[in-house]
C-alpha cells in the first residue's frame, strides 16, 4: 500500500514541488491585490489547496497524454506511466477524481468563481496534446497556469476588472519564458521523437527571445503596478525579479541541459520575490492591515500542522 501511493505521488510530481509553486505565487499576487492586501483567509485557503490538486491533475494528464514518448526521452524514461507501474486507465480516473475535488473547493467561492473553473480544466486537459500540433505548447500551459487570476479576482471581489487581464498577460509571457528553459533541456530527443516546444521554434534564437520575454514580462507587471496604485516596495521586487532574469540568461548562455534547468527551478524566487513585494506593499500603505495579514498566515499554518 505505501508503495502505491509512492507511486501515485511520483506521478502528481509532489515529490517535485515546483510546478505547485509556480501556480501558487501568480495566484497569491492576484488575491492580495484583489483584496488590497487583506485576502479571506477561506479565500486563501481554498486557491492554496486547488493549486496543489490542479498541478497534480496537469501532471498526471500530460503523463497520459505522453505516454508513449515520455521512454525515448532520458529526463522521462522512469515515470511511472512508462514504467508499467500504473496504467493508462488509473491514471485517468486519477485526473478525474483530483478534478473533482478541486471543483468541490471552487463550490465554496461563489457563480463567477464556478463559471470560470471550467476554463481551467479545459486548458489543463488540453495543454499536453498540443505539442503535437504546435511548435507553441508553452502559450497554452501559460494560459492554463495563470487561468488562477481572474478565478481569484472572482473569488475575493466577485468580478474580473479588465486590468486583472494584464496580470493575467503578464503570468502567461512569464510562464512561456520559464518552461521554454524546461523544454530547451529536452530539445535534442524532442527532435528525435517529434514533439514541439518553442525550445525548438527559437532555435538558436532561445536566448534572445527570452531575454526578450523577460524584459516584457518586467513591463507588463510594472503596468500592473500603476493600474493597482502599487508603491516603491513592489517597484524593487521588480528590480529584484530583474536580477533574477539576468542571472538565469548567464546560466542558459551555453544551453547546457542542467544549467537550463535550474534556470526554470529559479523562477521560484521570481515568484517569491514579487508575492513578498506586493504582501510588503499593501502593508505598509495600510499599516492596519498587517496584523490581520500575520493571524491569517499563523492560521494557515496551524491548520496545516494539524492536517
Amino acid at each position: 500500500m505505501a508503495n502505491r501511493l509512492t507511486t501515485y505521488i511520483k506521478l502528481m510530481r509532489l515529490h517535485r514541488p515546483i510546478g505547485v509553486y509556480l501556480v501558487l505565487w501568480p495566484t497569491l499576487w492576484a488575491l492580495w491585490i484583489a483584496a488590497k492586501g487583506l485576502p479571506d483567509f477561506e479565500i486563501l485557503v481554498i486557491f492554496m489547496l486547488g493549486a496543489v490538486l490542479m498541478r497534480s491533475a496537469g501532471c498526471v494528464i500530460n503523463d497520459f497524454a505522453d505516454s508513449d514518448f515520455d521512454g525515448h526521452v532520458a529526463r522521462t524514461k522512469d515515470r511511472p506511466l512508462v514504467t508499467g507501474e500504473i496504467r493508462r486507465g488509473e491514471a485517468f480516473v486519477l485526473f478525474f477524481v483530483l478534478c473533482i475535488i478541486a471543483f468541490g473547493l471552487v463550490l465554496l467561492t461563489n457563480k463567477l468563481t464556478i463559471q470560470l473553473s471550467f476554463g481551467a480544466v479545459a486548458l489543463a486537459a488540453c495543454y499536453p496534446f498540443m505539442k503535437r500540433y504546435t511548435h507553441v505548447p508553452q502559450i497554452v500551459l501559460g494560459a492554463a497556469f495563470a487561468w488562477a487570476i481572474p478565478m481569484a479576482f472572482a473569488a475575493q471581489a466577485n468580478s474580473v476588472p479588465k486590468d486583472a487581464w494584464i496580470l493575467y498577460l503578464a503570468v502567461v509571457v512569464w510562464t512561456v519564458t520559464y518552461d521554454t528553459f524546461y523544454a530547451m533541456c529536452d530539445r535534442e530527443d524532442d527532435l528525435k521523437i517529434g514533439v514541439k516546444s518553442t525550445a525548438i521554434l527559437f532555435g538558436d534564437g532561445d536566448r534572445m527571445i527570452t531575454a526578450m520575454l523577460q524584459v516584457f514580462t518586467l513591463i507588463i507587471l510594472g503596468t500592473v503596478g500603476n493600474k493597482f496604485a502599487l508603491g516603491s516596495v513592489y517597484w524593487l521586487s521588480l528590480g529584484l525579479a530583474a536580477l533574477f532574469f539576468v542571472y538565469q540568461q548567464f546560466l542558459i548562455r551555453r544551453r547546457d541541459p542542467q544549467k537550463c534547468f535550474q534556470a526554470f527551478l529559479n523562477n521560484n524566487w521570481v515568484g517569491i520575490v514579487i508575492f513578498v513585494g506586493i504582501v510588503v506593499d499593501y502593508s505598509f500603505n495600510n499599516p492596519q492591515n498587517l496584523a490581520p495579514v500575520l493571524e491569517s498566515i499563523n492560521q494557515l499554518v496551524s491548520s496545516l500542522q494539524s492536517k
